[in-house]
């Protein structure tokens, strides 16, 4: 299996109970702050949706294209990238993404047409999968094991900054300059990361390069296996809805521009404190959290559509929402890290490709059933995939249970 044995001499150490350096927290933040810019870009058109569609002139479901090309795209490059890249230096491989995600921005920023909106959006399709991979694997490198789960949390931290500031921050400059400058802000944004990545991380030399094989036997444990289904159904079930959220609360809930970015504000806030609170439990309590986060979640789903014509009905499911999803990506993440502690790297490249897969097909499906049957209808898809998900959390048994906490700061595990 997938070995990453040429780590820096203080990080392949024994734990001394010394704290992680400056520079090791700067590295960190700097990975955080490309996340930050990774999810504002992938995310900026389900504030954008109804603006893009009537400009370029498409309809609402197919301009969720603009979420389904990058995800499936992501879905190849998670795994594909890493294959290619082989043995060379992690640190590289984060600047050539970063800098693939400027790119992505400029094109999308100053697009004439939607095909040419794709083409952008499959930029950053191609640098996604690879940046995720590499984000949640170099959270064990780049600090002491001791810091390990903190650091990743800090670097998810960037994804809840996304959805706190980004997604709706590029709504409110849309609501005063348009569309087009809300991409062309994000890419000041990718290039500020693009900066610290230069400056902070570190060189990250891999020893063994990922193989194809690696991949194929994760697959073949059932612990692993099932895992990646759990992930693929609940990721499902948000993406499905939360793409088109924007057009729900315009049309079926009768919200204003400006009430509808509030709330996505207060979405993404109240996810920051859940992913937080959540934290400070997940791992002593792993599959309660998951457990509880999936059916609030599910919840929130069924919910929306049955309570449009109140608003503040509306803006309490909206909110829970966000306290549920605010907490999944940790609790998946500590979970498939638990899951695959002796291939890091390929559980990490399987982990974004499926999350990939769910985000296109969702947003794909969920563009199907809003153009041909209705929004309420996407929203109990949603809360089905949901419960899908809860029933395939309750199939882990005791005797399935994952590996303990520790050995997430150890790479090089046995199963």
């Amino acid at each position: 299996m997938l070995m990453e044995d040429n780590l820096p001499v203080s990080h392949a150490s024994p734990d001394d109970g010394a704290s992680s350096s400056l520079r090791s927290w700067l590295a960190v933040v700097a990975v955080a702050i490309g996340a930050f810019a990774f999810v504002t870009t992938e995310f900026l058109p389900v504030g954008l949706l109804p603006r893009i569609a009537a400009e370029l002139g498409v309809l609402p479901g197919t301009a969720g294209l603009m979420v389904t090309v990058p995800g499936v795209i992501a879905a190849i490059s998670a795994p594909g990238l890493m294959l290619v890249a082989g043995r060379m230096d992690r640190r590289r491989v984060f600047l050539l993404l970063t800098a693939l995600l400027l790119a992505s921005n400029l094109i999308s920023a100053f697009a004439p047409d939607f095909l040419f909106m794709l083409v952008g959006r499959a930029l950053l399709g191609a640098a996604l999968g690879g940046f995720w991979t590499l984000a949640t694997a170099a959270s064990v490198r780049l600090v002491r094991p001791r810091d390990s789960a903190r650091a990743m949390a800090t670097i998810l931290t960037g994804v809840t900054c996304a959805t706190v500031i980004g997604v709706p921050l590029g709504t409110f400059i849309a609501s005063f300059a348009s569309w087009r400058v809300s991409f062309m802000a994000t890419g000041v944004l990718v290039a500020v990361a693009l900066v610290a990545q230069y400056f902070f991380v570190p060189s990250l030399p891999s020893s063994a390069a990922l193989r194809l094989r690696d991949l194929t036997a994760l697959l073949r444990r059932p612990h692993p296996r099932r895992s990646m289904l759990m992930v693929a159904l609940v990721f499902g079930a948000h993406f499905s809805s939360y793409t088109y959220i924007t057009p729900f609360l315009l049309h079926n809930a009768n919200l204003d521009m400006s009430t509808i970015t509030l709330l996505l504000l207060g979405f993404g806030v109240i996810g920051f404190v859940s992913n937080f609170a959540v934290s400070s439990t997940v791992t002593r309590n792993l599959k309660v959290s998951a457990g509880a986060m999936i059916s609030l979640l599910m919840f929130a789903l069924v919910s929306l559509p049955l309570l449009q014509h109140s608003s503040v009905g509306v803006v309490a499911m909206v909110l829970a929402w966000g306290v549920a999803f605010g907490a999944l990506p940790l609790c998946f993440s500590v979970w498939i890290q638990r899951a695959t502690p002796d291939s890091p790297e390929a559980g990490s490249a399987l982990f974004v490709s499926i999350i990939q897969v769910a985000i296109a097909l969702g947003s794909l499906v969920g563009g199907v059933v809003v153009d041909h049957v209705g929004m309420s209808a996407d929203f109990m898809l949603g809360s089905g995939l949901a419960l899908l998900g809860l029933a395939a959390l309750t199939s882990f048994g005791r005797s399935e249970r994952a590996v303990p906490a520790e050995a997430i700061a150890c790479p090089a595990c046995t199963d």
